[in-house]
């Protein structure tokens, strides 16, 4: 089938619809970059706060509205997880459903729209899928691409709802990791932005020390054409002496660290549930 994505939301939104989009291709299907040419549209949602949640159902429902005879809808991403009932209150033109920790199902939601008629609405939600599966990577943002080393998150932050839309964290394997920086590498990307939902946990989930810095100094050997190695969403409470140290040690890695403002004052940190002291 002919597809077309359209994403929203954050990097790690990006990264997932690129490999989506691979899965499909690999399958067999077909991307277009025009949505009335397309079989099934795909809709990589937002669902973190309530403006990021209206542009989703804006979208949705506009492309709801030009929908042909036969062609599907696919809500994906962070707003069918969380919200997938509401999804078909608001826009019940939605055809089927498919969650931000099960993306890389989209060949089985595929082969259950083919099979299905319309009013079945596939729906693959589950909870604990693979959130940091590896795909073969395209560059498709010229020298510049991101790479998810991790997501999901452990904290528990008072205003906060990634972690009931994706679970804990789970840091991508270390040869996963390296094998997508190099293919990235062999097309011409020169610049690697690392992210996930706190790059500086990378590797706690697997009781690892210091991974982020070990995975900075494996970066810069085994991928010397890199030349660029930038860091987002950093946290403070996981930056330690050794990431300092790696990080002032490599010519390739920008020397920041991406923090959001609120760290700057210890009460704000206080009222959202997040360490003061460090």
């Amino acid at each position: 089938m002919r597809f077309h994505i359209i994403t929203l939301g954050c990097p790690k939104n990006t990264v997932d619809s690129e490999m989506m989009a691979e899965l499909l291709r690999r399958a067999g299907h077909v991307q277009v970059d025009q949505p009335r040419r397309a079989d099934v549209l795909i809709v990589n949602t937002c669902g973190f706060i309530a403006p990021a949640r209206e542009e989703s159902y804006a979208a949705l429902r506009k492309l709801a509205v030009g929908k042909r005879r036969g062609q599907r809808l696919v809500a994906a991403g962070c707003l069918a997880q969380r919200y997938g009932e509401a999804i078909r209150q608001k826009v019940p033109e939605v055809d089927a459903l498919i969650g931000t920790q099960s993306w890389p199902e989209i060949v089985t939601l595929f082969e259950r729209l083919e099979a299905q008629e319309p009013a079945q609405a596939p729906c693959i939600l589950s909870p604990g899928g693979n959130l940091v599966a590896s795909v073969p990577r395209r560059a498709i943002l010229g020298a510049t691409a991101y790479l998810k080393i991790a997501d999901g998150c452990d904290a528990a932050c008072a205003f906060c709802a990634i972690p009931l839309i994706k679970g804990p964290q789970r840091s991508k394997p270390l040869a996963d990791v390296l094998r997508e920086a190099k293919e990235l590498a062999a097309q011409g990307v020169r610049e690697l932005v690392l992210i996930a939902q706190d790059t500086t946990a990378y590797g706690r989930d697997r009781s690892e020390t210091d991974a982020l810095a070990h995975l900075l100094q494996a970066l810069s050997r085994e991928v010397p054409e890199l030349e660029w190695l930038r860091i987002l969403y950093a946290y403070p409470q996981h930056v330690t002496p050794r990431l300092i140290e790696v990080m002032a040690g490599l010519p390739q890695v920008c020397h920041y660290l991406d923090l959001p403002l609120q760290h700057g004052h210890p009460d704000v940190l206080r009222r959202m549930n997040r360490p003061h002291r460090v």
